[in-house]
């Protein structure tokens, strides 16, 4: 039970930590990147974003474990 407490803070902290990383990439931004991919189809601009959130997913992930 102890490893299954651990792991669910352990997900909650790397969900928080990605939304505010996505929050001040779309703060920073000159542009909505919403508005960008889901409306303009900015294919390029979405390949970008998964690859920064394949990115946090392994630093999150190698420094939690």
């Amino acid at each position: 039970m102890d490893a299954f407490i651990s792991t669910l803070i352990y997900t909650f902290l790397g969900l928080g930590i990605f939304l505010i990383a996505l929050f001040i990439m779309e703060v920073i931004s000159k542009f909505s990147i919403n508005r960008q991919i889901i409306e303009e189809g900015n294919i390029a601009l979405a390949i970008v974003l998964a690859s920064i959130i394949a990115s946090l997913g392994m630093i999150i992930s190698s420094a939690i474990g």
